[in-house]
């Protein structure tokens, strides 16, 4: 099931704000070499991260789940003059490929690329983030929620992908792991009285949440 049909997705890509070259070479090369490219974020989805992290100028922004860099550097965009975004990935096969993007970006500077297991590398993190990217397994969405939570401030967003799977969370046949795990993500933020909550069907669907 997709949500939109190509020709409205090709609208709404020619009215926003273009990718730069760096990111069209991203996409490209994602979509030539890369295993699913589908992961990608895509240009009208990195505007949205974009947006959203100019609207809240974050000093610090944690991401789970690099790939191939992309949204990373969507997500660096709006960040404050001293500000620094955290990237995990578990890929070490892409190391060079996306070391290779971040270091001809004007915000290489600003990258923090770690290799290695989010699960462990989150509860070494001493900061104070005011955006949260998770794009990564999604039986581990709850996990890497709640050990990123306190380290959230108030008034701080997680951003979440691929919450609407597909549009797979309406089966109530479903029985994959993946589905089962988003339905069950998605149940427990809506019942978290600590955030305000909103799905927004952009591609797979983004969860925005905001911490009170």
């Amino acid at each position: 099931m997709e949500l939109l049909s190509d020709e409205l997705t090709n609208y709404l890509e020619k009215h926003c704000e273009p990718e730069d070259d760096l990111l069209k070479h991203i996409n490209r090369e994602t979509h030539l070499k890369v295993l699913m490219p589908r992961m990608l974020s895509g240009h009208y989805q990195g505007r949205v991260l974009s947006m959203l992290s100019k609207l809240t100028h974050p000093a610090r922004i944690l991401e789970i789940g690099t790939y191939t860099g992309y949204a990373t550097l969507c997500l660096a965009e709006g960040l404050s003059e001293n500000g620094i975004i955290h990237t995990i990935d578990k890929n070490t096969e892409l190391e060079d490929m996306v070391s290779a993007s971040f270091n001809q970006s004007s915000y290489s500077s600003k990258i923090r690329y770690h290799l290695g297991n989010a699960l462990n590398i989150i509860p070494e993190l001493d900061e104070t983030f005011d955006l949260v990217f998770i794009d990564a397994d999604k039986k581990n969405n709850g996990t890497y929620y709640e050990l990123i939570f306190d380290k959230l401030r108030s008034g701080g967003l997680i951003i979440v992908d691929n919450v609407l799977w597909s549009g797979k969370v309406l089966s109530a046949k479903a029985t994959d792991t993946d589905t089962l795990e988003i339905n069950k993500f998605n149940l427990m933020v809506n019942n978290d009285s600590r955030v305000e909550k909103l799905i927004l069907p952009v591609r797979d669907g983004l969860l925005i949440i905001r911490k009170k």
